[in-house]
Formats: structure tokens, C-alpha cells, sequence
């Protein structure tokens, strides 16, 4: 089996731990068997494992081998682990899609010029998404970037797969971190249209800010998930 992307074999391994050829095991095998199965060396399979148990998969002690931690692997959807939308819909259960995509400009208010460090004025692009759940309206999305940052032209239908992907396509950006505030808030007039319920339901609202490598902000999201279609999870450890 060969893997190219550190990346893919993460999400390879997790899976093999959730639903393959790990998931009647309490531990993995030792690291020689491991790298050989993915066709990487032993330090570049330190590095997926390190990461994986700064997630909470799995634990590493010495004399004991890689425990597989069963009760975080089982879980359906990480709020403290960045995913795709199309990745949390899925992972709940249900097939995703995309029913509606719209982009505007607008210039930036006091609001966005302080969360993108810009000035007031700067002309900015939003993008809004509509995700839904087996053809149910369940995330209302707005992604709000400078336009001046956008180097490439774009077709409307290049919004659909996420910001990250026309970052890196289309702005030659990767978004390294973010910082996200949650809320629970009640929708309005534009979120109630937007995902077919009454004004005024619960619903969970997250407030994200990306920043690039050297600590750069990139892009503003406000995101607003229904609260049924959705099982969210934190995983908390002592450090």
C-alpha cells in the first residue's frame, strides 16, 4: 500500500482504526509493521502517530505500544478538530450537498476590519453556502475575504468544494490556524430562510477567524449548524 500525503494516511489509519483492518484491536502494531503496510519510513510514521495522539486517538507508552483510545475513536464529529463540512455531515450519517452558492461585494465595517486587522472601506468577497444533510438545509456559511487577495479568475461552481480549497487554488493561500467563538443564538429573518426553519430557533453559531503561517488573517466565517442534524463533541486532556 503506498501514500503520498501525510494527510491521507492520517485519515487512512483513523479509519482503519474506526472501520478497517485496527477496528477489533486495542492497540496498533508495533511501528515496523505500520510503516511497511503504508510504504513510509518509521520517522514519517512517528510524526502521523504524534499527531494522532495530540488528537486523543490513541495513546503511547513505553512497554505498552500504541493503545487505540476506542471511547475517541468512536466518536462521530470533533468541534476541536478542523473539518470540512462535507466530512461533518458525513461523519454524522447522512450525504452531503450544497444547494445554494452566492458571492458578493461589499466593503469592510468597523466589525470585519477588526477581525481581518484591515482597514474600514477595504473591498471585500462573500462567499454564502448552503450545505445540506440527505437534501436537508443543515449549515448556513458566509466566508468573508479581501478581494485583493483573489489572484486567480473563478466560475461560481469553484466555490462548491470549501474556502480552503479556492484559498490554495485561487488566492495560493493555506490557512494554518484558527481561533473560533462559539454561541448559542437564535435565528434570524436571512439564517431562518436560509436553512427552512422559523425565525427564532436555537441554533449553534461559530465565529471563525483563519490566519495563514506567519499569523496573518485571512478570512472571516460565520457559520450557523441546526442543532438536530448535528452530534458536536470536545475533547478536552491535562497537559
Amino acid at each position: 500500500m503506498k501514500f503520498d500525503h501525510t494527510g491521507d494516511i492520517r485519515r487512512q489509519l483513523l479509519k482503519e482504526m474506526k472501520t478497517g483492518i485496527f477496528s477489533e484491536q486495542d492497540r496498533l502494531p508495533r511501528e515496523t509493521i505500520l510503516a511497511e503496510h503504508f510504504g513510509i519510513s518509521r520517522n514519517h510514521l512517528r510524526d502521523i502517530l504524534a499527531q494522532l495522539e495530540r488528537e486523543g486517538f490513541i495513546t503511547r507508552r513505553h512497554g505498552m505500544g500504541t493503545i487505540i483510545n476506542r471511547q475517541v475513536v468512536s466518536v462521530k464529529n470533533r468541534m476541536d478538530i478542523e473539518t470540512e463540512f462535507m466530512d461533518i455531515i458525513r461523519q454524522n450519517g447522512y450525504e452531503p450537498g450544497v444547494s445554494r452558492i452566492s458571492i458578493s461585494e461589499e466593503s469592510a465595517d468597523a466589525y470585519i476590519a477588526e477581525k481581518l486587522s484591515i482597514s474600514e472601506d477595504t473591498e471585500l468577497v462573500r462567499i454564502t453556502r448552503i450545505c445540506t444533510a440527505d437534501g436537508k438545509p443543515a449549515i448556513y456559511c458566509e466566508d468573508v475575504l479581501e478581494k485583493r487577495l483573489i489572484k486567480h479568475k473563478f466560475l461560481l461552481n469553484d466555490l462548491k468544494p470549501s474556502i480552503f480549497y479556492f484559498l490554495q487554488e485561487f488566492c495560493e493561500i493555506d490557512a494554518y490556524m484558527d481561533l473560533t467563538q462559539i454561541h448559542a443564538v437564535l435565528s434570524d429573518e436571512i439564517v431562518s430562510k436560509a436553512l427552512d426553519i422559523p425565525v427564532g430557533t436555537p441554533l449553534l453559531n461559530m465565529e471563525e477567524v483563519d490566519y495563514d503561517i506567519d499569523g496573518k488573517p485571512v478570512f472571516y466565517s460565520r457559520q450557523y449548524f441546526r442543532d438536530e442534524v448535528f452530534e458536536q463533541t470536545v475533547l478536552r486532556k491535562k497537559m
